[in-house]
């Protein structure tokens, strides 16, 4: 049973890139996008902003990667909204394979299109100056943390739509959800830098864990300061598991929002 899962999984996600021919404004969002901010943040804001511990170009960098996989929340909920509107599902139900592995493909294909958006933004951090000084298995082990933050939310998004079921509504609660998590956080500036009570919500805030723990492997600046929040402390190890967290609790609520919406 797993293999024909995967198998039709894997078919499925096959369909929704070659789907992309039929949507270019999704090629310029997986590719435009991430480069036009890079550039946004990396010149416009980088000759204001400064890091204590290093140059703002490496900072910002792990920071950009983040708030494009949270995006992935309102792509991948929009996508399964539409799906279900459009009737796609239905005809899914009529043909004979896994309902299991249709929201398993669309999370799949979502993470190759996550992977092309950091492949973009990767050759324009080169361009700008922001480096990698881990090690290539640090390296690696940063970009896996962050493909697997994408395959989170990834499942995320796709259970917000099945239960939301409107593109419209999907893409408004999906901002809210990911618009504080983004910006009440140390994604681009420090959380020493932040006044008062802000400070303790962004060191707080799991978004910073996971940037930094991004930070840490791949050598760039954290901006921490001397006395950071716990989760701050070990930050690889604390993104690693609230992401399998999120996985453990968003999957299995997804297929049964699924099983629900198919039945209907």
């Amino acid at each position: 049973m797993s293999t024909y899962v995967l198998s039709d999984a894997l078919a499925l996600a096959g369909r929704h890139i070659r789907h992309l021919k039929r949507a270019p404004q999704r090629i310029l969002s997986i590719t435009l996008m991430p480069i036009m901010f890079v550039f946004l943040f990396g010149y416009l804001f980088g000759s204001s902003m400064s890091v204590p511990e290093g140059d703002y170009h490496e900072y910002i960098m792990a920071g950009i990667f983040t708030q494009m996989m949270l995006a992935g929340v309102i792509n991948t909920g929009v996508g399964v909204a539409e799906d279900l509107s459009n009737g796609l599902v239905d005809r899914f139900r009529s043909l004979p394979m896994s309902r299991g592995s249709v929201l398993l493909g669309r999370t799949l294909s979502d993470v190759l299109l996550n992977a092309i958006s950091c492949t973009a933004m990767l050759s324009v951090g080169l361009l700008i100056g922001w480096r990698i000084h881990g090690g290539p298995l640090k390296a690696l082990a940063g970009f896996g943390l962050l493909l697997l933050l994408g395959y989170a939310t990834a499942w995320l998004g796709a259970l917000i739509g099945l239960l939301l079921r409107d593109p419209q509504a999907v893409n408004s609660v999906a901002m809210v959800i990911t618009m504080p998590l983004t910006f009440l956080s140390a994604t681009f500036y420090p959380a020493q830098n932040l006044p008062g009570w802000v400070r303790p919500v962004a060191e707080w805030n799991p978004v910073t864990t996971l940037t930094t723990g991004m930070r840490e492997l791949w050598g760039n600046p954290t901006g921490n300061g001397a006395d950071p929040a716990f989760p701050l402390r070990h930050p690889v190890m604390a993104s690693l598991i609230m992401v399998v967290a999120l996985l453990i609790v968003v999957i299995p609520l997804a297929n049964r929002a699924y099983e629900r919406a198919a039945a209907r």
